[in-house]
């Protein structure tokens, strides 16, 4: 009698029954196509029984190696070309889990960052389905559609709780830094982000070199992060913290992306507090380029996976995920470009970029390539090993060395006057009444004199510069008798008067 192999993991409506010399397939209509290997009924071991209720499926040893995942996809279906059958599941499994993704969500749109980390994202979690059902084939397990597997891994405990718990903090400190401030919005041109003094700020933790390093609050270093300059500058980052950093936490773990965010925040902070020592600065930006930073080392450790070409007609979809790099290119200048306003940090942008890149370099799981049988040698191996761990060795050394160098630093001086200008640049240039000023003048002091004492006037303003010089000024046609408007004054009457307008480590 002919032996026949039902599937049990398949739906009964979709069992197939076969007899000798059938080919082995489960007909799905959805998502489970071509789940099992193409084999004929006589490569299974002989049965005693008439029918079976169990998968009998061999064992799939490790397929043949070639040269890249796109040869091999490229060569799936041409004539001529033999591709190992186990090989070839595995591919189809990838291209299947790739075409219900589109069927259920559509074609992925390159909206800069938030876009090609969704894209990456996507691929990860296909290429992992893939490798499942492969494992699920060769133990005998009972199959997971895609749909299950994708929707498990929206459930539970894949969420971000640490991007929410961002989000959280970041709003509750708004509202605090709002209510410090009397409930006031300060004037454009002393915060262009519609938000608090710098006062306020520095009350609720802002970063200032010379607090961290004289009055020893290297707390400092931390609390930035939570803080931001107002309502325009939280809403950026916490845009770019709800789409990124959720989509970061969901393909890489909790761990993973706090440790990405706090290493870039602190590194960041520390790398602006060396070189802008007098520049008051805060927000989440320093961890969100690290997450950034740790998108661009996804992409470079997992390249070839990435951006696969699926077909010779494919370039179409390889220049859309080209495109959506330079949106992410696009993405870091404009943050740049707001980094040049007050209150806002580059140095700490950049330097967040750096750390989380590093950090990518080592926390990253990588895609595993041996799963298509692309052949990885003994060097190939090496190399990965020492790239993961040079991420890790490379960004502990940067931070235990620029901490080093902010000790031993005055904390108000900085050997680079003009690295400012890579963080603030004076705007309009056009005219001389400008929004805001990037120099050390409205940290100068002064002390207004009355030389005719019988006048309400006062004469003469002895101005400290913020060298250390000092400047007399003769304010008596001014008539000015209020010490406030003097004091509102002191910017406008250092920019006019004196020489250097920038701390000086020469003090």
């Amino acid at each position: 009698m002919a032996t026949a192999y039902l599937v049990d993991d398949v739906d009964p409506e979709d069992r197939v029954c076969l007899k000798d010399n059938d080919i082995y397939y489960a007909a799905q209509q959805d998502d489970m196509v071509d789940y099992f290997p193409t084999q004929t009924a006589n490569s299974f071991p002989p049965s005693t029984e008439d029918e079976i209720t169990e998968t009998q499926i061999p064992q799939v040893s490790t397929p043949p190696h070639y040269g890249s995942i796109s040869e091999i996809i490229n060569n799936l279906g041409k004539s001529g070309e033999e591709v190992d059958p186990r090989l070839e599941q595995r591919v189809r499994d990838f291209k299947n889990a790739r075409q219900r993704r589109v069927e259920k969500f559509g074609h992925e749109k390159p909206w800069g960052i938030l876009g090609l980390y969704e894209h990456l994202a996507s691929i990860r979690i296909d290429l992992e389905w893939a490798e499942d059902a492969a494992f699920r084939r060769d133990n005998n397990h009972p199959y997971l559609s895609w749909s299950d597997f994708n929707t498990k891994r929206k459930k539970g405990s894949n969420r971000p709780f640490f991007t929410y718990a961002l989000l959280l903090i970041c709003t509750v400190m708004l509202i605090v830094s709002f209510g410090v401030n009397g409930w006031k919005i300060e004037p454009l041109s002393v915060n262009p982000m519609v938000g608090p003094s710098a006062q306020t700020l520095l009350d609720l933790g802002a970063k200032q070199s010379a607090l961290i390093v004289i009055e020893g609050e290297w707390w400092r270093i931390f609390t930035p992060m939570f803080l931001h300059a107002g309502i325009i500058h939280y809403g950026l980052n916490m845009m770019a913290l709800w789409f990124v950093g959720a989509a970061i936490e969901k393909s890489h773990g909790v761990v993973n992306t706090a440790i990405a965010f706090i290493i870039a925040g602190i590194g960041g902070t520390v790398l602006s507090a060396l070189f802008l020592p007098q520049y008051i600065s805060v927000g989440a930006s320093g961890g969100i380029f690290g997450f950034i930073g740790m998108c661009i080392s996804d992409i470079c450790v997992n390249w070839n996976l990435l951006f696969i070409k699926e077909n010779e007609e494919d370039s179409g979809n390889r220049c859309r995920h080209f495109m959506v790099i330079l949106w992410l290119l696009f993405d870091i200048i404009i943050n740049c470009v707001i980094g040049l306003t007050p209150f806002i940090d580059n140095f700490t942008h950049l330097g967040g970029l750096i750390y989380g890149f590093l950090c990518g370099l080592c926390t990253i799981e990588r895609l595993e390539v041996g799963f298509f049988g692309v052949a990885t040698d003994g060097c190939t191996q090496f190399k990965n090993i020492a790239v993961r761990f040079s991420g890790l060795i490379v960004s502990v050394l940067l931070i235990v060395i620029t901490t080093i160098l902010l000790v031993e630093s005055d904390g108000v001086s900085s050997t680079c006057n003009g690295c400012r200008y890579v963080s603030c640049v004076p705007f309009p240039p056009w005219t001389e009444d400008k929004f805001w000023h990037c120099d050390d003048c409205d940290q100068v002091s002064a002390d207004a004199k009355k030389i005719n004492t019988n006048s309400e006037y006062f004469d003469l303003l002895d101005l400290t510069c913020p060298n250390g010089q000092m400047e007399s000024i003769d304010i008596i046609d001014e008539k000015v008798s209020d010490r406030e408007v003097i004091r509102k004054n002191l910017p406008s009457y250092c920019r006019a008067n004196c020489e250097v307008v920038f701390f000086s480590s020469q003090n």
